[in-house]
């Protein structure tokens, strides 16, 4: 982790894990069965586990093997929100909390990018999984707690089933 990213880490500390329970309640109370929202909400459980899965991984094949399944992951998700749901937030006018979406997955992209020159057994590699992972947490947060509920709340039943429609044809084409 970088200096300006502890820094920043230290001034600005992770929600908490009930202000995260609450987002995720919020969300899922809105997210009707087989609603974009009800796949985002899985995708990030799944994306979850698999930073789990990274960490709990023992040895440097291991541990590629699961940064991988997350990156494809992290990856399939992303483009999906970037071509169905942030345009939607743009239009309902969160056009600020779609750039920011933008630019946090980009940056998430661009860190994953550099784990991957990392030594998976050395303490650089723990430190930037760790920086990534918390990264992923406070977008999932802000995603579930108000930008995607205030989509779920105002956007009329023709605009949900657009972004139904969208979103999960665009993960579909990535993940296969």
């Amino acid at each position: 982790m970088s200096i300006l990213d502890k820094v920043i880490a230290a001034v600005t500390p992770p929600e908490s894990e009930k202000a995260r329970a609450e987002a995720r309640a919020k969300a899922a109370a809105l997210a009707l069965p087989g609603s974009w929202l009800a796949a985002i909400l899985d995708h990030h459980r799944g994306i979850e586990s698999q930073f789990e899965a990274l960490r709990a991984a023992s040895g440097s094949a291991a541990r590629r093997e699961e940064q991988e399944k997350l990156a494809e992951l992290l990856t399939g998700h992303s483009i999906a929100e970037e071509a169905a749901v942030y345009p939607a937030l743009a239009a309902n006018h969160q056009p600020g909390h779609a750039e920011l979406a933008y630019q946090e997955q980009s940056a998430a992209k661009m860190e994953l990018g550099l784990l991957e020159r990392l030594d998976p057994d050395s303490e650089d590699y723990l430190d930037k999984l760790e920086h990534i992972s918390g990264a992923v947490a406070h977008h999932v947060y802000s995603e579930e707690g108000t930008w995607f509920a205030k989509l779920a709340e105002d956007a009329d039943a023709p605009e949900q089933e657009l972004i139904t429609e969208r979103y999960l044809q665009e993960y579909r084409r990535y993940m296969g």
